[in-house]
């Protein structure tokens, strides 16, 4: 009996170490949100070659999105690619068909890096949307609204000093 109470005592030991080192359970980053209209959430962030972005958080967009004036920064800075036309519904309905690319790096609140996210790109200076299409790369993820935050799980490591530089700056 008291061998056994030793084995119990020690896995529960073991399992507390792996917990409290995220080996043993999934580490979670948690972004603030801020509330700006009536149940609209935003987060700050960062687009690799673009800089710092607002980002309306829609858990209903299949895709982020990305504006006509962003794109043409990242295509300039080479961290946006190419990936296909898409067919979508808009919020008021209509059907547009839009370009999809590939961003290099989306970087969430300051510390949740997600790599080859697909966004898709509206016309003009329309707002930037955070949809599925990043959410699910940091899957499982929770939406809070009280208080606004956002908790992800899959999120990559934040870069060094000097690159994070480089992700924040705008091209000339």
């Amino acid at each position: 009996m008291q061998r056994r109470t030793v084995i119990i005592v020690g896995l529960a030991a073991a399992l507390s170490l792996l917990s409290a080192t995220g080996r043993g359970a999934e580490s979670l980053t948690t972004i603030p949100m801020v509330q700006k209209e009536t149940a609209t959430y935003y987060v700050q962030g960062a687009i690799g070659g673009y800089g710092d972005v607002e980002l309306m958080v829609d858990t209903g967009a299949g895709y982020t999105t990305i504006n006509e004036e962003t794109l043409a920064v990242l295509l300039e800075a080479g961290e946006a690619v190419y990936v296909k036309k898409l067919t979508g519904v808009l919020a008021d309905g209509s059907r547009k068909t839009l370009p999809v690319y590939r961003l290099r790096r989306l970087v969430l609140g300051n510390q949740c890096v997600l790599r080859d996210v697909e966004a898709a790109v509206l016309p003009r200076r329309t707002r930037l949307i955070l949809g599925l299409s990043a959410l699910e790369k940091a899957a499982p993820f929770v939406f809070s609204t009280r208080p606004p935050r956002l908790s992800l799980t899959n999120c990559g490591v934040w870069p060094a000093a000097g690159q994070r530089a480089r992700l924040q700056s705008t091209p000339s």
